[in-house]
């Protein structure tokens, strides 16, 4: 898994700043106003903080932007990093200030000064996430990131609450590294270890192999995988971490390559296809976070792992499947997969964890993008109430999220005169015919969720906390879920 930044924290001992090596970073607010940390700073350099707040690229700054003194007289640093922020930063401007220290850091050691500055935690959070740097398949994999003293007047406080950051962090990097891989590496097989292998951290994990997907009845997800030479798989993770509750459920796509089957995809950006499993890998990394952090809460994780490939095995348009559920299923498209393997795990899920509630994800219609672009993820629901509360949670992550539309009227678009459902309505509202598909496999007293992350999984431009590429969104708004509906 990729590395994250060995991040420690000190009591604040401005004696030893003259001798540091690597990075000394401050925080500067407006007018100049520093702490006794950054004072010292200023001091040994010759008022060079104060020189630079009061010049026109400091005044032009916003909250959380960086600045670099090189070479800074006095110091044995390289250089101070300055950022701009009073002691008491929101938690948004917090984890900008991180993730903004984190690419200015390099791979270089750096101290931080924080001393009494609020959201201390959230500044550790998003060094953490914006150190991500996914080199496994480079032959230069670079120098690991560097390590990062936080200098604080309450050090053992403050290492304390980053505990649950940190925890969230490697849920995400979990999260990236399974959506960045690419699909000659991340197999059925491969997905299905390297989950297995959480069973270290606590989490119960079965892994469900072809011939009991059969027994059960899923013959939805098998017909997208038996296409392929990779066999399709289920795998379950169960955290028990509350009472006796039934426990929540998270339901992920995990389609390892989508080529379209069949109805084969066009050859532009084909490549990024390898990302058609990212809600499995959310799911994956809410439940490695759960783990880490004890969460006193219990939640099933559940991943339907396939390939779906074009061969003289594939299923057609114009097959009819017969899902778990019971409901027949006409094919007219082979490339509306992601809803046939969420069909079934969904019904699984319900038929056997009889779960208090439950949200599935997955980056299921390009619609979603011509909707929100990379901003926001659909979230559709049968449930007023877990539908507020997620997009509470995922608002106070700041990860974005939007309620979408759903309703009887769409069912019409996917009726069938051969099956009880098509697999498809078409182009027009493509996003909310697909979530009518998956709510006919959710009971009626089951509150759900659906969230089409097809636009936020994967991006071809950094974001606030991530770099381009996988971006690890939903654990983090998950995880927050989890903490304030079923643990607080």
């Amino acid at each position: 898994m990729t590395q994250i930044a060995d991040i420690r924290f000190a009591a604040t001992d401005t004696d030893t700043l003259a001798e540091a090596t690597g990075l000394i970073a401050v925080l500067v607010g407006e007018g100049g106003k520093m702490d006794a940390g950054a004072r010292r700073v200023n001091s040994l350099t010759r008022k060079a903080l104060a020189r630079l707040s009061e010049s026109e690229a400091f005044a032009k700054a916003k909250d959380g932007d960086v600045m670099r003194l090189s070479f800074p007289a006095g110091l044995a640093a390289d250089a101070v990093l300055v950022a701009k922020s009073g002691p008491k930063p929101d938690q948004t401007t917090a984890r900008r200030i991180g993730a903004q220290l984190a690419k200015a850091q390099g791979r270089h050691p750096m101290t931080l000064l924080l001393g009494k500055t609020a959201n201390a935690p959230d500044v550790a959070l998003g060094l953490a996430l914006r150190g991500y740097n996914f080199t496994d398949h480079k032959t230069d994999k670079g120098n690991p990131p560097g390590d990062v003293t936080i200098m604080t007047d309450d050090p053992e406080a403050t290492a304390k609450a980053a505990q649950v950051g940190m925890a969230v962090a490697e849920g995400v990097f979990f999260t990236r590294d399974l959506t960045n891989e690419p699909a000659n590496v991340l197999t059925t097989d491969d997905f299905a270890a390297r989950l297995a292998a959480m069973q270290e951290l606590g989490l119960e994990v079965e892994i469900l192999e072809e011939d009991e997907l059969k027994t059960l009845g899923m013959g939805a997800l098998l017909a997208v995988g038996q296409g392929s030479a990779s066999p399709s798989k289920v795998v379950v993770m169960q955290w028990n971490g509350g009472g006796d509750e039934a426990p929540f459920a998270l339901v992920g796509k995990g389609v390892v390559f989508d080529t379209g089957g069949i109805s084969l995809k066009p050859g532009a950006n084909m490549e990024d296809m390898t990302m058609d499993m990212g809600g499995a890998g959310v799911v994956s990394g809410v439940m490695r976070t759960l783990a880490l952090r004890k969460a006193k809460a219990n939640v099933v994780g559940l991943v339907g792992i396939v390939e779906n490939m074009p061969s003289s095995t594939a299923y057609r348009p114009g097959d009819v499947l017969h899902s778990m559920k019971g409901d027949t299923i006409e094919v007219v498209n082979t490339d509306a997969e992601g809803r046939l393997v969420l069909a079934d795990v969904l019904w699984y899920a319900q038929d056997r964890f009889k779960p208090s509630g439950m949200i599935n994800l997955a980056t299921l219609t390009g619609a979603m993008l011509v909707a929100l672009g990379h901003e926001n993820a659909g979230v559709f629901s049968n449930s007023d109430d877990l539908a507020g509360a997620f997009l509470k949670a995922a608002d106070a992550e700041g990860e974005g999220a939007w309620r979408m539309p759903m309703g009887k009227a769409y069912d019409k678009m996917i009726d069938s005169h051969i099956a009880d459902v098509k697999n498809s309505g078409g182009r027009l509202a493509g996003s909310i015919t697909a979530a009518q598909f998956l709510r006919r496999f959710v009971k009626d007293d089951v509150p759900w969720c659906h969230l089409d992350i097809a636009g936020v999984a994967s991006v071809k431009a950094e974001t606030a906390l991530a770099p381009k590429g996988a971006t690890g969104w939903g654990v983090m708004a998950l995880n927050r879920l989890i903490a304030d509906r079923y643990e607080s």
